[in-house]
């Protein structure tokens, strides 16, 4: 596996002549990697025929100056994992090669509602760290394909339509892969390893909430099932809910009835202790 940590060689490696008559995949991560992230790599391998990753603790896109400092951070494990897994080629940049200047830190997109809801109205400024970051590798590796997790839903949706408005130049198509979960139905996440065991014992519960809603919409309104899902997720003193809603897929709009025609998500984030836990759903 090769690994490098400037832009300039990685840009060497892909553009040599063996390698550009290859299709690309690309799996960005800030490492602290598990099983999600190696699903991710196995998504890529099947479907391209060079697999790159990255590793970079992206300090744009974190709101809490806590959160980023307490962020998990496995070099050393990520990249055994990573080879384990048969990924060919690692770019792990120090934060002087992603941002040698201010300028360089600036956000140039305008996501509108799409950053400003959900996680956009709890994580301000986040949004645009991630479009920032997430762009600058897209045009660093140029990947025909990119793969991301939809536990981040929203981010997903604000990377297609960055890529789609912003980036049509790039070849790269934005593929979205299933939510890989514990045994006992957890959103496997990064975070996860912060928790506490009585948290971790009782963390499940939201994706259980959650898996329930589509039995349950069936007698009861949208509102209604709001109102429930807060409920039933607040009754268990491990946890607290931080939002819930459940939106349009590509507008991220609140839906107001069941009969909408649109696909429909439960989106969710939740305190368990001082870790952020989100969660979503497709109904």
């Amino acid at each position: 596996m090769n690994i490098f940590e400037s832009i300039h060689l990685l840009q060497d490696f892909l553009n040599n002549a063996d390698n550009q008559k290859k299709t690309i995949g690309f799996v960005p991560t800030m490492g602290a990697l598990h099983q999600g992230h190696i699903s991710l790599i196995e998504c890529s391998k099947r479907s391209t025929e060079l697999t790159v990753a990255s590793i970079f603790v992206n300090s744009t896109q974190f709101n809490n100056p806590s959160d980023l400092q307490n962020y998990p951070r496995t070099l050393d494990s990520d990249l055994q994992k990573l080879d384990q897994a048969g990924c060919d080629c690692v770019f792990v940049p120090t934060d002087m090669e992603m941002y040698p200047n201010a300028a360089s830190r600036e956000n140039i997109f305008d996501f509108g509602r799409l950053a400003t809801v959900m996680e956009g109205a709890f994580r301000p400024g986040h949004f645009d760290g991630v479009g920032i970051i997430v762009s600058k590798l897209l045009e660093i590796v140029k990947p025909n394909k990119a793969f991301f997790g939809q536990k981040d839903f929203q981010q997903l949706t604000i990377i297609r339509y960055m890529t789609e408005k912003y980036l049509t130049h790039l070849p790269s198509e934005i593929i979205g892969c299933d939510i890989i979960r514990e045994n006992d139905g957890l959103a496997m996440s990064s975070r996860n390893v912060r928790l506490s065991s009585e948290h971790r014992k009782n963390a499940p519960l939201i994706y259980q909430i959650l898996s329930e809603i589509a039995q349950r919409k069936n007698n009861y309104s949208v509102k209604e099932i709001k109102q429930w899902v807060s409920d039933e997720i607040n009754k268990n003193p491990y946890l607290e809910v931080e939002y819930f809603d459940i939106v349009e897929n590509k507008s991220l709009n609140s839906i107001k009835q069941w009969n909408e025609e649109n696909i429909k998500v439960a989106c969710i984030a939740v305190f368990a202790g001082d870790v952020r836990l989100i969660d979503n759903f497709q109904l």
